[in-house]
């Protein structure tokens, strides 16, 4: 039987980025996708299609190439807005009466982000080796940093980041700026993946979460299958060995210890740590429910991870013209998020397992290629996804774009409906969420995944989570993945 030291389930790039930190430690790892690619939802560009969230230094680490690009939230009467960052303006370049108001509340949400950045780049406190150990000195260095960011906020600011934490993002956004695309796009950020809308309590943290670096997009050169390549390249340069088509049927338990893991094939390959990107209760049946207790299985069971958004990559004979829109503008990030408002109506019918009538879209143009995000999808519409159904969200997409973008409909030559059953069935995403686990502030820092397993760890000694459904959560960012193994290493598991 092969053996290493630890055993990485899913070559995402968490899994990736959990097995580069252990390979970099001189620790002997094994990556097992069960794909035929690795990269996870980062794979292809047939699910995510631009970088958010990704930290300066892991730019640095990947050594990877990411051009910062505007978004351009569409209107109906072509007053398009054009955003960078915390700039406004209209498309045709004209200044846009709400450009002040709207740069001051992105700059403060920046900035309240930054305050909780340092709470993403470890494991959320525990204290479990308690105060005086080292670990735990850590532990206070870290929560005096957030303490120290509130103190420089000052006063009034303190004030206001303590009042709009728990808010929703509806009201904290149409508390500065009035109603319309660009308060749309901030509103459409706030919600994008997540089973609420900006209505809901605690979208101001999710919101607030895409901003944690700076709130810039960019779009990879080399799109992300390049992202995958990088994430690739540094475990393979860390000594990991990558293996792809290489499904696990089950994690082995020895003495509740985990021992390894055995494939679909019969193949078995020992290890003193086993991994794994998927969610919670998926890991737990892989090792078998038998060696948890029934309130961390109900627990599992119970969290909250109910897809709602799909992906439409549309293939078209030639690129589409956008109205209002000059030749370089057609490689912004494209939204359509009339309105704050009818960002909130669009989650409506998927409450009640409907298709949208008038889906929020996020859209990438690749020559003849339009990738779509189309948010607040039901994740398992009346009937099921049936052909139908599938060609019912395509139908209404297109029927959405067509008024910004005339004869886009004659176009399409091919359309691919990817639902969140797909996804999760691509990429072992529970319940087809973008970031594994809805951020409610019931499902975030030491309540993420779940209570009880915050810190990656399960009741299986050598059992750990490392995907996007652990602590910070979502986004291609790699830190669920360098937390988790930065823990496994504390906790002296190799």
């Amino acid at each position: 039987m092969e053996r290493f030291d630890a055993i990485v389930i899913g070559a995402g790039h968490n899994g990736l980025s959990a097995a580069a930190a252990l390979g970099a430690r001189g620790k002997r790892v094994c990556v097992l996708e069960r794909s035929s690619q690795v990269g996870g939802m980062a794979a292809d560009g047939r699910l995510a299609h631009l970088v958010y969230n990704l930290s300066e230094s892991e730019k640095r680490r990947l050594g990877l190439n990411l051009s910062a690009i505007n978004t351009i939230s569409l209107a109906r009467d072509v007053a398009h807005v054009a955003i960078r960052g915390g700039a406004a303006e209209f498309a045709d370049g004209r200044a846009h009466p709400n450009a002040a108001a709207y740069a001051q509340l992105h700059a403060r949400l920046v900035r309240f982000a930054g305050v909780l950045a340092h709470l993403a780049e470890a494991p959320p406190p525990g204290f479990e080796g308690g105060l005086t150990s080292l670990e735990g000195l850590r532990e206070i260095a870290r929560l005096g940093k957030v303490g120290l960011g509130l103190k420089r906020l000052g006063k009034a600011e303190m004030r206001e980041f303590l009042r709009v934490i728990l808010s929703n993002a509806f009201d904290v956004i149409l508390d500065e700026i009035p109603d319309g695309p660009l308060a749309g796009a901030l509103a459409a950020d706030a919600v994008r993946g997540a089973w609420a809308g900006p209505r809901s309590p605690g979208t101001v943290f999710s919101l607030m979460y895409r901003l944690g670096q700076g709130g810039e997009v960019f779009r990879p050169v080399g799109g992300m299958t390049a992202v995958a390549a990088a994430y690739a390249e540094a475990a393979c340069r860390a000594g990991c060995d990558v293996r792809t088509d290489a499904p696990v049927a089950r994690v082995m338990v020895e003495n509740d210890r985990a021992a390894g893991v055995e494939l679909a094939d019969g193949t078995k390959i020992a290890a003193s740590a086993v991994l794994s990107s998927a969610g919670p209760l998926q890991t737990m049946l892989l090792a078998g429910v038998g060696h948890f207790d029934v309130e961390a299985a109900r627990r599992a069971r119970t969290m909250r991870a109910k897809g709602s958004a799909a992906k439409l990559n549309l293939t078209l004979s030639a690129r589409p013209a956008f109205n209002g829109l000059n030749e370089a503008q057609h490689a912004a990030r494209l939204l359509v998020a009339p309105s704050a408002a009818e960002v909130e109506r669009a989650f409506n019918p998927a409450k009640y397992g409907e298709l949208p009538k008038a889906p929020v879209l996020e859209m990438v143009l690749d020559g003849a290629r339009l990738s779509v995000i189309a948010g607040h999808v039901p994740t398992e519409p009346q009937g099921g996804w049936t052909k139908a159904a599938r060609d019912r969200l395509a139908s209404i997409v297109i029927d959405t774009i067509e008024p910004h973008a005339p004869g886009l409909a004659a176009l399409v030559t091919n359309v691919e409906v990817l639902t969140p059953a797909d996804i999760a069935e691509m990429t072992g995403a529970p319940g087809g969420h973008w970031h594994h686990a809805e951020m409610g502030l019931d499902q975030v820092l030491t309540l993420r995944p779940i209570a009880g397993n915050a810190r990656y760890r399960l009741a299986v000694h050598g059992l750990y989570l490392c995907g996007a459904s652990a602590h910070p959560g979502g986004d291609v960012t790699g830190l669920p993945g360098r937390n988790s193994a930065a823990q496994l290493l504390a906790d002296g598991v190799l």
